[in-house]
């Protein structure tokens, strides 16, 4: 039996998620995960007190009701990572359904996910990542698109752009100079540089593709002429890791982590690199130190005398 939530809590649900995405500037996949978190929530309560939870029974959860919700999840397989993500955003609609409302979220606050381990990035080497820009360009039979394909990666590894930056890319921001203007994720903006090796391979791409690069239109071009969809660069990167014996996390995303390892292993400044990657926190940009600090305890491991 599918069970209904009350008007006014969908309706608080769509209020909150107008905000989220007109504030804050949040993507519709986020907005998409947020209302199905979120959802999940109110529907437990109505199932967990036999009836439609309308404002005044939400602005009544207890420390209890919390318990047995988290302990729903597990009970559903929900892992600790994917715990943390519906929790976090059960306490950011609560608070800003508090102060709308006027009440003390006090027992959704202080419900604690459990801890889990944080996954660290995983670059690829240096020489890894040259030949995957290399080895993608050969795996199409049209020059042009093959031409296309190392375009997109070499801008995920020579700017440190996310794939849906680069193939957000637009006409009007042609020709590519030293710089380039990139809006993040939650509408951040910043500055990137352009190395001459991807306004290279991008001019390179250009040159070929039988489409004209109009002010509206994106800039790299499926083969019928539409935007090109994120999995096809997915999968000619996979094709290219099975190539060169890569592990499975040799993926587009991975070339934007080896582009800060790297700069980090040369000397990069932490605060800059998280202005080049887009990072809103620092926190979040320091898990490329432990990267580091992996790679340093593997060499002395491997080379100092006294290691073994």
């Amino acid at each position: 039996m599918t069970l209904e939530i009350s008007p006014a809590a969908r309706d608080a649900l769509e209020g909150w998620l107008t905000a989220a995405r007109a504030l804050r500037g949040n993507s519709e996949n986020t907005i998409t995960a947020y209302r199905a978190d979120v959802l999940e929530f109110i529907v437990f309560l109505t199932s967990h007190h036999a009836e439609p939870q309308g404002l005044a029974p939400l602005a009544r959860v207890t420390t209890p009701d919390m318990r047995a919700f988290l302990a729903h999840l597990r009970g559903q397989g929900v892992g600790s990572r994917s715990m943390a993500r519906k929790l976090s955003a059960v306490k950011s609609f609560y608070r800003w359904l508090a102060e709308r409302e006027g009440f003390e979220p006090t027992a959704v606050m202080m419900a604690r996910a459990p801890k889990f381990q944080k996954k660290l990035p995983r670059p690829l080497a240096e020489d890894a990542a040259k030949a995957m820009i290399d080895t993608v360009e050969m795996q199409a039979a049209d020059s042009w698109i093959g031409a296309r394909d190392a375009a997109v990666v070499t801008l995920l590894y020579g700017c440190g752009l996310r794939i849906s930056e680069a193939l957000g890319l637009r006409g009007r921001d042609l020709p590519l100079g030293e710089s380039l203007r990139i809006v993040g994720k939650g509408g951040k903006e910043r500055i990137v540089p352009v190395l001459p090796v991807a306004r290279h391979a991008l001019d390179t791409y250009l040159r070929l593709c039988p489409y004209d690069a109009e002010p509206d239109a994106p800039v790299f071009r499926g083969k019928r002429g539409g935007a090109l969809n994120p999995r096809l660069i997915q999968k000619v990167t996979e094709a290219a890791r099975l190539q060169l014996g890569l592990p499975a996390t040799a993926t587009p995303h991975a070339m934007r982590h080896s582009f800060a390892t790297h700069l980090l292993a040369a000397g990069g400044d932490l605060r800059a690199i998280q202005e080049l990657l887009g990072h809103a926190s620092l926190s979040t940009t320091q898990a490329y130190t432990s990267v580091d600090e992996v790679h340093l305890m593997k060499v002395y491991a491997a080379t100092h005398p006294k290691a073994g």
